[in-house]
């Protein structure tokens, strides 16, 4: 409606110094934050999302902040919510920066249409419609962008939890620990893989000591595992088969036959140094 735009997008236009620095200071003091270069990001921050939204609104009005009118200021949030995630901000601290603007801009409506009270009525309700869509937004941009940060932590902890390691010339180990699925036995091959590649080994032994349980699915992303190296031109070797580990396969029927299996990475690494026709030769004192 042509007073939605006049009155709340004029305010932010006419008023936009005075606004800025009111809002600066509530904004400064809910989130307790002084620092000299913090105050500074939150002014840049706030001085551009005055006037994207001040525009916004002129053009568009204060209902759809969905339209191409409003691109900019979301983009300016979306920006603003990934900067407070990394920065260890919460969502709500990150709403505040949104919601703390609405008082002095209600304040200014009050005294712009002390005179005409159901216009005040009309425009409050449109504002608080609006400033709770923006900071929805905002609570959602920065949900996406925290899980985003979350997915490729644990991506990243994946990888280090599953180094390949050389043990020897053309000898590679891949000690497992923790439970494996899908996820992770992407991770393992491709790790195991590249390795093979980059080293040239013939033996890579895949270690399953820290791996509390085998089942069904474990024992089937170990044998993928293996065929992977297999068909790079390296033969693979299971160390850590314990005891109720090799019950458990025996039970669920898996067949390994195929595959070398030993009880520890000692006994593995011994069969493979024979493969590769290596030996360790202990000094004589």
């Amino acid at each position: 409606m042509p007073n939605e735009k006049s009155r709340v997008g004029k305010i932010l236009i006419d008023h936009q110094t005075a606004l800025l620095e009111g809002w600066l200071a509530t904004l400064v003091a809910r989130l307790g934050r002084h620092e000299t270069a913090v105050e500074s990001e939150f002014r840049n921050q706030a001085t551009r999302f005055l006037l994207l939204l001040g525009n916004a609104i002129n053009i568009a009005g204060c209902s759809e902040i969905d339209s191409a009118a409003w691109t900019g200021t979301r983009q300016l949030l979306e920006e603003i919510s990934a900067n407070r995630v990394r920065q260890g901000y919460s969502s709500i601290e990150t709403a505040n920066f949104v919601f703390s603007l609405k008082e002095p801009i209600t304040a200014y409506l009050q005294n712009e249409l002390a005179g005409d009270p159901s216009a005040l009525v009309i425009e409050i309700t449109a504002t608080d419609a609006l400033f709770d869509k923006l900071g929805l937004f905002t609570v959602e941009a920065y949900q996406k962008t925290r899980e985003q940060i979350i997915l490729r932590q644990e991506q990243e902890l994946m990888e280090l939890s599953t180094p390949v390691v050389q043990l020897w010339k053309d000898i590679l180990a891949l000690p497992l620990i923790d439970t494996l699925d899908s996820a992770r036995t992407q991770v393992i091959m491709e790790s195991l893989l590249q390795k093979l590649v980059d080293t040239g080994a013939a033996i890579a032994i895949i270690d399953i000591t820290g791996v509390p349980t085998v089942d069904t699915l474990v024992a089937q992303h170990l044998l993928k595992t293996v065929a992977a190296a297999r068909l790079m031109g390296a033969d693979c070797i299971i160390s850590g088969i314990r005891p109720q580990i090799a019950q458990t396969i025996v039970h669920l029927g898996v067949d390994l036959q195929d595959v070398i299996t030993k009880a520890s990475l000692a006994d593995a690494f011994e069969v493979a140094l024979q493969r590769t026709n290596a030996a360790i030769v202990q000094k004589a004192s």
